[in-house]
């Protein structure tokens, strides 16, 4: 591999670079029209132009990226996360091309992304599941209440061929199941290009715990221990951390041995996340899906594990094998805060605008800053909100929080609103302290989370 083309924007595609050059690999970026003037533009050997700042016009448009990478003579092509990472016929025209394709192969990347078929193939393996329901394709309702009813209430109504909860919605009953439904399916199809969607049986008092595995593609696989992903929004992540704190290790390890059953299974290439939901009370854990790509919440994993994610997929793609750790040790603990221009006082509503001011602290051993921005940039409301990540390591639980609290009060946005002080309030909040952590976490503390945020921070 000589030349790698970054299908993605923002940080992730700065982050890809960052590995890529280390490996002196040659970068290529493409932006659309928002994104002339980016950061990953200027991190880039070479960048050139896919189209207007529309998502489905640029960075979803295959033909586009696909030109590109043939112009610039690139021979490999990174998809990151969202997007068309996990889009398995994208990753089949990118090998017809010639081209290498920086992921596991269109097989897996399609067993997995329907996420119903994902289902039946982990339980299969021997993975136990949450209860769910068909598909129901846009237009096609029949049978709707009856498959809600088996599933039971409360409910998720969920995106068939996409991941990162976008579009996911609950519903406690029949009424207004429909308007849900069609509400999922129109955001569906925007993201992910497909609408289809299912129901799952939600679990109120559920803890989101992921493990992240990479395949050799030839059924041996390694775990590199676990994550949790339970503070969320809107039922997407704001803060992760690794281990996952009072999870019983029991519970952790057999978590760990499920995880390389499925990839065994599938034999499966690269990295990959298997995703499970944790019944906070009992510790009964369920397969959720499998994310066929890097995850947004990969760096805490390289805190406490020493270990390249990015290099390592560089180094299975380019057939250097050699390379490549056949296990992970770990060490020390790790959380990640994602910075959002949003307003957390205004149901987290996005804020788009120029960056007047933006200080970020400077990386050490125990914090690392991934952004995609730098000041005087503007965050478009064209796509994710997310502004950088901070990411803070420690021997002890209490020590990583303690310096991500320092790292974000170091940080400094002016121009936007941002939920800087939120998540500070939140890893002050002395249930989060205890571990007592749950994917409804925010929607409970609410009422003490934004009182405090505006007192402490006004």
């Amino acid at each position: 591999m000589r030349k790698l083309l970054v299908a993605n924007r923002g940080e992730i595609a700065c982050r890809i670079m960052r590995s890529a050059r280390s490996l002196d690999i040659k970068t290529v970026a493409v932006f659309s029209e928002a994104d002339r003037e980016a950061l990953h533009v200027r991190s880039s050997d070479e960048a050139y132009p896919i189209g207007p700042s529309p998502a489905k016009e640029s960075y979803l448009s295959a033909s586009k990226i696909l030109e590109v990478a043939r112009s610039s003579g690139a021979d490999a092509i990174h998809p990151g996360y969202g997007f068309l990472s996990e889009n398995a016929a994208f990753a089949e025209k990118v090998l017809q091309s010639g081209l290498q394709w920086v992921g596991p192969a269109p097989e897996a990347i399609r067993l997995m992304g329907d996420k119903q078929t994902a289902r039946d193939t982990a339980q299969q393996a021997g993975l136990p599941i949450v209860p769910g329901s068909r598909r129901f394709v846009p237009g096609q309702l029949t049978g709707l209440d009856e498959a809600a009813r088996q599933v039971g209430f409360p409910l998720l109504i969920k995106a068939a061929a996409g991941g990162g909860g976008i579009g996911m919605r609950q519903a406690n009953g029949l009424d207004g199941l429909d308007r849900h439904v069609v509400g999922v399916q129109e955001a569906a199809q925007k993201s992910f290009g497909n609408g289809d969607v299912y129901l799952e049986r939600f679990i109120p008092k559920a803890r989101h715990v992921e493990i992240q595995v990479f395949g050799f593609g030839d059924g041996r696989a390694m775990h590199l221990f676990e994550r949790d992903c339970s503070l969320q929004r809107r039922f997407q992540k704001i803060i992760e951390e690794t281990p996952a704190p009072l999870l019983p290790d029991d519970v952790r390890h057999r978590m760990y041995e499920a995880s390389l059953a499925l990839c065994r299974k599938i034999c499966y290439a690269g990295a990959g996340t298997v995703e499970f939901i944790v019944d906070a009370e009992t510790h009964e854990f369920f397969f959720l899906e499998m994310n066929t790509r890097i995850q947004v919440e990969h760096p805490i994993t390289e805190m406490v594990t020493n270990l390249d994610l990015v290099s390592m997929q560089l180094a299975l793609t380019s057939g250097r094998t050699d390379a490549l750790p056949q296990e992970a040790n770990k060490k020390g603990c790790a959380v990640e805060c994602r910075l959002y221009a949003e307003n957390p006082a205004k149901t987290f509503f996005p804020s788009p605008g120029r960056l007047d001011t933006f200080k970020l602290p400077l990386s050490t051993p125990n914090i690392r800053i991934d952004t995609g921005y730098r000041e005087g940039d503007t965050i478009t409301p064209f796509y994710d909100p997310l502004i950088a990540k901070i990411i803070a390591r420690g021997d002890t639980r209490d020590q990583a929080i303690s310096n991500a609290i320092s790292a974000l009060a170091d940080t400094i946005v002016s121009g936007i609103t941002t939920n800087r002080d939120f998540l500070i309030e939140c890893l002050k909040n002395d249930a989060f302290l205890l571990g007592d952590v749950h994917t409804r976490f925010v929607e409970d503390h609410h009422d003490e989370l934004i009182p405090k945020m505006h007192q402490r921070y006004r």
